[in-house]
């Protein structure tokens, strides 16, 4: 098996193993904060985290305990953040700490160009992958046909007795 497999090149070759989110701080001053690539471990911990937040978000029902409390809130923007984590909890202000927190955590779970998205509009519009959509769905029919209550039937004015009305406008012929 020494055969060279040309289907996968080097991981290296496409991966970005680092963010460089450019900052403007409590003094004003613009600063870059690189974001290295989490540990394999961490980004394990932060699948499950964001997983979860998921799925409670999507409908899901909560616990009798919070998600995170404060320090693991903290716990996982330090995951995300690395060593950046502390020059920018230093620097920067709640809310664009919060931001690159958030857009660190987009790029580690879904990826860069969900990351961008998140950086440019604080929102992720793209659809979620693939395999997000097929745990909703099938998340989404498992509650349904748990749940004992009937889908309200139509009532776009088809009912056998109701009176057909006129197009305003035009006189009947």
């Amino acid at each position: 098996m020494s055969e060279k497999n040309s289907d996968f090149e080097a991981l290296d070759d496409f991966l970005e193993p680092y963010l460089e989110l450019p900052v403007k701080g409590k003094d004003g001053k613009i600063r870059t904060y690189r974001i290295d690539d989490p540990p394999a471990e961490d980004g394990i911990r932060i699948e499950k985290i964001t997983t979860l937040a998921a799925r409670l978000a999507a409908g899901g029902k909560p616990g009798d305990t919070t998600v995170l409390d404060d320090d693991e809130e903290l716990n996982l923007y330090r995951m995300c953040l690395g060593n950046s984590y502390e020059p920018m909890l230093k620097e920067l202000g709640w809310e664009s700490f919060k931001h690159c927190s958030l857009v660190a955590m987009y790029w580690i779970t879904v990826g860069k160009e969900a990351a961008v998205e998140f950086w440019k509009t604080g929102s992720q519009g793209k659809a979620p992958n693939r395999e997000a959509r097929r745990r909703a769905s099938r998340d989404s029919s498992a509650s349904a046909a748990a749940s004992g209550t009937p889908s309200p039937a139509s009532t776009s004015g088809t009912k056998a007795g109701s009176k057909r009305r006129k197009k305003a406008g035009r006189p009947r012929t």
